[in-house]
């Protein structure tokens, strides 16, 4: 009997591991720190997806830029996603050092991560463009819809500032 509980509550523990380490979102960025986008329980978090080869991520870019600058200091982390391809054969390939070019180029003031082959992030966040801006709320949730579809003539900043302050 002693053995069937204990074979049981092993069984619950690595279940619920296997629950909660499925349930998180770890990402590398370009310097080689290991992110989980989703476990920041407290903070919003401001996910700006693109990519270094797209158009409009310079634009992407300088709006990722105003809202760190109007959220900093405050329980607010803000990070680049780069879903360009690491693979050579791939037309979409992007290595490390091109990424930071392009970050350092469009004085990105964020961390800059990647999803090195863009589909975990994609599929995640049931994002269908790019580039586009996602919310997580301070438990990891998406808070509405992805921000997709950048128009130089709109700032999309607007509305993802207010789901921001709705969230703080």
């Amino acid at each position: 009997m002693k053995y069937l509980k204990a074979t049981i509550t092993a069984l619950i523990i690595s279940l619920g591991l296997g629950i909660s380490a499925s349930a998180q979102t770890f990402l590398t960025s370009i310097d080689g720190e290991r992110v989980d986008i989703q476990g920041q329980r407290g903070k919003v978090v401001i996910l700006a997806i693109g990519a270094s080869w797209l158009p409009l991520s310079g634009k992407q870019a300088e709006y990722t830029n105003a809202l760190a600058k109007k959220y900093a200091g405050r329980d607010v982390a803000i990070y680049f996603i780069a879903t360009d391809s690491n693979s050579q054969r791939s037309r979409n390939f992007a290595s490390n050092e091109s990424i930071a070019k392009f970050a350092t180029s469009n004085k990105l003031a964020v961390p800059v991560l990647r999803d090195s082959d863009g589909a975990a992030t994609l599929k995640r966040f049931s994002i269908d463009q790019l580039p586009t801006f996602v919310v997580l709320d301070k438990q990891g949730n998406m808070a509405g819809k992805p921000f997709g579809g950048i128009d130089p003539k709109f700032d999309i900043t607007v509305p993802i500032s207010r789901t921001v302050d709705g969230l703080l």
